[in-house]
């Protein structure tokens, strides 16, 4: 297990200089991310349990446990708590991952037939082949005797 405590100046000080400098913020952000992840959704969490020392530990997938030293009273109510959220969050999850895919395919049909539309013409051709010289011509002169 991974703690990272901190005490007084020190931590005051990290605190301000990752405030002042988000390059800094977000380079120490990505190499605690591999230990520790610093933000978590609830759709994220395979499970949520006690153990015997009534610490809160949080399984994430691809990552070590999270545990959370808290007191019994309070970690019995989080752990009851986050295992109330956490399957309606899940499910919110798989249907937004269902929309987003629908969307996808939706696009990708509306696309493919825009690009059928833009090579198909109206003679169906897809290349014509212009008339020979003088047939417009000729054309144009029967039309416009029979409008006389």
């Amino acid at each position: 297990m991974l703690k990272v405590d901190l005490k007084g100046s020190v931590k005051d000080e990290i605190e301000e200089a990752l405030e002042n400098k988000p390059v800094l913020r977000e380079t120490i952000g990505r190499i605690l991310w591999m230990f520790i992840p610093l933000h978590v959704r609830l759709s994220d969490i395979d499970s949520v349990r006690m153990d015997e020392k009534g610490d809160v530990v949080i399984k994430l997938p691809r990552h070590r446990d999270v545990i959370i030293p808290i007191d019994l009273k309070n970690a019995k109510k989080l752990v009851d708590k986050l295992n109330q959220l956490i399957p309606k969050e899940k499910e919110k999850e798989v249907v937004r991952i269902m929309k987003e895919q629908k969307l996808k395919r939706i696009e990708k049909a509306e696309h493919e037939l825009a690009k059928e539309k833009m090579f198909t013409t109206t003679g169906g051709a897809q290349f014509p082949i212009p008339p020979p010289p003088g047939v417009r011509e000729k054309e144009k002169e029967a039309a416009e005797e029979q409008e006389k």
